[in-house]
């Protein structure tokens, strides 16, 4: 039986890094969807407005919300029956498979209305693997970690997460600026984007085969009768009731600040779409490095401290910050509004995925952080580009920031009121 404290350090951080690199590829894959989506949009919604356009694209954007609590409750379950590294392998096979449906799918000219119906069946797979594999890869770095040292690894989930921005939106700005035109990316580029998404599964599908199963749930299945029933997780009120209110201020925030941001600065800022990817690309890579400096932190101050300072900026902060990004300015100046954006959020995105890890027993641990985080970020991260854009249409755009305000001061009287999870985690029991 493979023991954890018998892992060595080397050896501890190959599983870690195998199983990041396959969140990466996953949320590459995720992150493709909006980084091209405004050369994609008029090929699947022929539509003359670009407000219109944006706004068919974020509803199939939102459904595909739709379908991760369904993937993170089948395969949460699956994680907790039959092993993390089972459901990892499961999930990034889907993503692969929706990211080559919608680089194969013809548009709206060629196949009518079959073409945003492709297209929607293809973001509920996505829909259904990226749900799964939060709570997956949560509960394997975080039972992979070492126990002095939670917060930093478990803070790894958010880099592989924003690297896959990243690099979505790096191979955006390298087919922009080195390859393709800008009538070269509308008319057929959009799709190189979603054929390098599904080639990569087939890497994180490999490094994911390789990987060890956690020492928690080995133990757990050789020690104990006791097994992993999906309706056993009404069994844990609070903690559920946890997991939703920090992850909707924590999550509308996030989405705010990465997915709809480049929308953001081109709609509504008037930024050319190549200045408005290079800001999101650098801003994204300032807050995908801090993501280990702050989660190493919560090993020290706790992860109730940075929940606290999270909310409390993000509730005072939030539409301040949209207010000025919505204003005519220069590059360097909306880069610095971005960035202190980000940092905000990274009290919240760095220790995320431990915070509610510590919160359940082993045997349930993959569902109960898989399925109510994915439920909640169905109703308030999926949403968050459509709501934004409708209430834009509608002429008030000031809404949306008082909207992620008031969510996030929800996720501070939860951050306040609850225990500090380093003291009562199940991960030490």
């Amino acid at each position: 039986m493979t023991n954890r404290s018998a892992l060595s350090h080397r050896a501890r951080l190959r599983n870690i890094f195998s199983g990041s690199i396959g969140n990466l590829v996953e949320y590459f894959d995720w992150a493709i969807y909006a980084a091209f989506a405004l050369y994609f949009a008029p090929a699947f919604f022929p539509e003359t407005d670009q407000t219109a356009q944006l706004l068919n694209n974020a509803a199939i954007f939102a459904v595909g919300f739709v379908f991760r609590p369904l993937g993170g409750w089948w395969l949460g379950g699956l994680a907790d029956r039959k092993g993390r590294k089972s459901a990892l392998l499961l999930s990034v096979g889907l993503m692969c498979l929706g990211s080559l449906i919608i680089a194969c799918t013809p548009g709206y000219a060629v196949i009518g209305t079959w073409a945003p119906a492709l297209l929607l069946i293809a973001r509920m797979l996505q829909g259904f693997s990226i749900g799964g594999e939060y709570g997956s890869s949560a509960t394997y770095l975080s039972e992979m970690a070492s126990a002095d040292r939670r917060g930093y690894y478990s803070s790894f989930q958010y880099v592989t997460i924003v690297l896959g921005q990243i690099l979505a939106l790096g191979l955006l700005m390298l087919l922009q600026r080195c390859f393709l035109t800008d009538a070269q990316l509308h008319d057929w580029g959009w799709r190189i984007g979603f054929v390098v998404g599904g080639l990569l599964a087939v890497v994180a599908v490999r490094l994911r085969g390789n990987m060890a199963e956690t020492s928690a749930f080995v133990e757990q299945h050789t020690e104990s009768a006791k097994q992993a029933n999906p309706r056993e997780l009404l069994n844990y009120p609070k903690q559920i009731f946890t997991v939703v209110a920090l992850t909707a201020g924590g999550t509308l925030s996030y989405y705010t600040f990465t997915v709809y941001m480049q929308k953001f600065l081109v709609n509504t800022t008037g930024f050319a779409k190549d200045d408005a990817t290079l800001i999101c690309a650098i801003a994204l890579s300032v807050f995908m490095l801090v993501q280990p400096l702050f989660g190493l932190l919560s090993d020290f101050v706790g992860r109730r401290c940075m929940l606290i300072g999270f909310g409390v900026c993000a509730s005072l902060f939030t539409a301040p910050i949209l207010s000025v990004l919505s204003q005519p300015q220069s590059l360097t100046s909306a880069l610095f509004w971005y960035i202190c954006a980000l940092l905000i959020v990274s009290g919240y995105s760095s220790v995320n995925a431990i915070v509610k890890a510590e919160l359940f027993p082993v045997h349930i641990r993959a569902l109960g952080v898989g399925f109510p985080y994915a439920v909640t970020v169905a109703l308030f991260g999926g949403s968050a580009e459509y709501l934004a854009l409708s209430m834009k249409s509608h002429g008030h755009p000031e809404w949306f920031g008082y909207y992620v305000s008031a969510c996030s001061a929800l996720s501070l009287v939860v951050a306040i009121a609850m225990k500090e999870p380093m003291r009562v985690s199940s991960l030490n029991r």
